[in-house]
């Protein structure tokens, strides 16, 4: 059964950080896309971070230069270093993880919380 768990939300103070981890299991994990999505409240779901299997990152344009997504295959592992957070960027944090074949994975989310 493959499975994706996020950690690492919290409450933050604006210009603070948090490191988001994203650990998946049941699956292969070398040959994997991931993504990060973010979704404030009340908001639809947006993409904010990507990474491939080959290591190629993108970002959207509001978190460039603020965060970083990064992938470590020898712990199944993906991260979202998030820097300079902004009230706006509070939401939940989800993880998705897309397999060769397509077929796509969510995991349940982490509420990351930033004051102003």
């Amino acid at each position: 059964q493959v499975q994706l768990v996020e950690s690492g939300g919290g409450l933050v103070q604006a210009g603070g950080s948090l490191k988001l981890s994203c650990t998946a299991s049941g699956s292969s994990f070398r040959g994997n896309d991931f993504q990060w999505y973010h979704q404030p409240p009340e908001k639809q779901r947006d993409l904010v971070a990507s990474i491939s299997a080959t290591y190629y990152t993108n970002y959207a344009d509001s978190v460039k230069g603020r965060f970083t997504i990064s992938r470590d295959n020898a712990k199944n592992m993906v991260n979202l270093q998030m820097n300079t957070l902004r009230p706006e960027d509070t939401g939940l944090y989800y993880c998705r993880m897309r397999l060769p074949d397509r077929s796509v994975y969510w995991g349940q989310g982490t509420q990351v919380t930033v004051s102003s």
